[in-house]
């Protein structure tokens, strides 16, 4: 009998070892690959600046990389801030509409866009569309070996491809964030004053008291920093690369996915730190 029992919980003992074993693979796989992710954007900021006092930044892949994100995000950034902006006045201004406070839906609006719409959308956006694109980009020709010939001419690809499209996401992200509040505010505008009843003056009167100039300098300083994670996530991931177009597509996969969910556990960090330290008040 002792020995039955022994037999049957041998099973039970080896796959609890496959499962523990499992678990510290992906812990450990998890670290490693976070450990190259800032070891990228730490090489990617120095070589940025050695690169501008040497006078050898890539002005032109710079550029290039510009246009396309804006040209790839910019009808989809209006079209997300038009429902989003009519979403947080038509909600909230229920809530204070019964409260009697309709005169501070303009307030409500202004913060839950410049605060959290316009950045977040941003990084969703350049996540989706621009880690995507950045990453496929890099994924091909890490698989046609063009990044290997670079090191073989002695060509640092972080230098050549890394550093421009670091910036060109960084540029791109505060004038993205910008566009964003500004057709959510506004659509938040509309339906306030033709839906709810606000007057216009006093929608515009409860923004500017209740939103400062310190809440539009964070926002576009969390949608720069969102843009600056999204690059450096999806050019690790696209020259890392390996296994043909399948390995490509899996890391344009991993890219967005991991984009996204940086930008929202970063997103939780800073407003946290925003709001211990720069809580709500009237101008």
């Amino acid at each position: 009998m002792p020995e039955m029992i022994v037999n049957l919980d041998a099973p039970r003992q080896s796959a609890i070892r496959i499962v523990r074993t499992n678990l510290t693979d992906t812990a450990v796989s998890g670290l490693e690959t976070f450990g190259r992710v800032v070891r990228l954007g730490l090489d990617a900021v120095t070589g940025l600046v050695t690169d501008t006092v040497r006078m050898r930044f890539q002005w032109r892949e710079m550029l290039q990389t510009c246009w396309f994100l804006i040209a790839v995000t910019a009808l989809p950034a209006v079209l997300m801030a038009v429902p989003f902006g009519v979403i947080v006045s038509v909600q909230v201004g229920n809530l204070i509409k019964n409260l009697g406070a309709d005169a501070l839906l303009g307030a409500a609006s202004g913060l839950g866009v410049i605060k959290q719409g316009a950045p977040i959308a941003t990084g969703l956006l350049l996540g989706g569309a621009g880690a995507a694109a950045i990453a496929a980009d890099l994924g091909a020709r890490t698989i046609r070996e063009e990044i290997d010939a670079l090191r073989v001419m002695g060509v640092d690809p972080i230098h050549r491809l890394v550093v421009p499209r670091m910036v060109a996401m960084v540029i791109v992200a505060p004038l993205l964030n910008v566009l964003i509040m500004f057709a959510g505010v506004i659509a938040g505008y509309i339906v306030a004053v033709l839906s709810q009843g606000v007057t216009p003056g006093s929608y515009w009167a409860t923004f500017g008291s209740f939103t400062v100039v310190a809440d539009i300098g964070v926002s576009l300083a969390k949608s720069a920093l969102f843009g600056f994670l999204v690059v450096i996530v999806a050019c690790q991931r696209g020259m890392e690369a390996r296994g043909g177009p399948r390995g490509v597509a899996d890391g344009v996969n991993a890219a967005v996915v991991l984009s996204v969910v940086l930008i929202v556990l970063v997103n939780l960090v800073i407003s946290q730190l925003v709001a211990m330290f720069l809580p709500v008040r009237i101008a």
